[in-house]
């Protein structure tokens, strides 16, 4: 208990440290210093791909090309809003508070964005690299993957982070979470399942330049839309 207590009031001397700085970067720290006293979220999210990883291995072996990506896909999709969906849900009303009176809400959604994105990015590595390792790598053309990969995190990112913040201001919040991202994260997925096909089969390159530039457009509108209401979603 007094241990929890000397965290939390660590946590928040770091906080007004970052207010007085005024950086961004101050704050993206604070988040990578929360999530290292909570230590057991993050571990908890890396069992949960190589799980997830393994018991797809176990389950369907010899999988073809289009399996792969799709599976992949599936897993990701269900790690992103495990570790993503915390951002604004696992913070209490007395630290939103806090927040409020001594940072700028643009800021905060900007910290959490840039954490989340860069985490999202690493599980993704993580997630691929076991399915290399353990079902082999049908990737053709294994930059431009990692590129549709790499766009295709950040949108995940950007998706789960504002509809948190969403979710975060009703009841039932875990439960809202699924359901309101459904409507955005559905065609998001399609994009990107299509786009890393490409890259599997190696086609051509202008094709799958083509889809990122969408993905690209897609996150740039979510991550404008969200930096427009989330000062409005925070007062309330």
């Amino acid at each position: 208990m007094v241990k929890s207590l000397q965290n939390d009031c660590d946590l928040l001397i770091w906080i007004t440290f970052a207010f007085m700085k005024g950086s961004l970067l101050h704050l993206i720290n604070k988040e990578l210093l929360n999530e290292w006293r909570q230590r057991y979220a993050i571990n908890g999210i890396l069992l949960q791909v190589l799980s997830s990883v393994f018991v797809v291995y176990l389950a369907v072996k010899g999988l073809n090309q289009n399996t792969w990506n799709g599976v992949f896909w599936v897993v990701m999709l269900f790690i992103s809003i495990n570790a993503i969906a915390k951002s604004f849900i696992g913070e209490s009303k007395g630290k939103n508070l806090y927040y409020h009176m001594l940072v700028q809400p643009q800021q905060l959604l900007l910290a959490k964005f840039i954490y989340n994105a860069a985490l999202n990015i690493l599980l993704a590595l993580l997630c691929i690299g076991a399915f290399i390792l353990l079902m082999g790598n049908p990737i053709q053309s294994f930059g431009l993957y990692l590129l549709i990969t790499l766009l295709g995190c950040t949108g995940f990112a950007a998706t789960f982070t504002m509809l948190s913040a969403i979710a975060s201001k009703a009841g039932n919040s875990n439960l809202l979470m699924p359901v309101l991202s459904l409507p955005i994260i559905i065609p998001l997925l399609l994009i990107i399942i299509k786009s890393t096909k490409r890259a599997l089969d190696g086609l051509d390159s202008s094709l799958i330049y083509k889809d990122a530039g969408i993905l690209l457009i897609f996150n740039v509108l979510i991550i404008a839309l969200a930096y427009i209401l989330f000062p409005s979603i925070w007062k309330e």
